[in-house]
């Protein structure tokens, strides 16, 4: 598949990724999917993967940066370097 096809793929929220995603497990696993389509409904699940994974990364960053306060309590946090 080409990449211009997974494009969206770079603005989904993390859901809907993970909801295409496990959907396209489930008809791989099932292998009623012809060989082609296989090799292209892969390659996007390889693109949703990814942006999961980023999004996943960027969630833990932020996590990370809570302060918390002498007792282990939230106090705020510090802007996120995402870049």
């Amino acid at each position: 598949m080409p990449e211009n096809n997974n494009a969206d793929v770079k603005k989904m929220p993390f859901e809907r990724a993970i909801e295409e995603l496990e959907s396209i497990v489930k008809r791989l696993e099932e292998g009623k999917v012809p060989l082609d389509e296989s090799v292209a409904i892969y390659e996007r699940g390889e693109a949703l993967k990814t942006r999961c994974e980023d999004l996943l990364a960027q969630a833990e960053a932020r996590v990370e940066k809570i302060t918390l306060d002498p007792h282990g309590k939230p106090t705020g946090s510090t802007p996120l370097d995402v870049d």
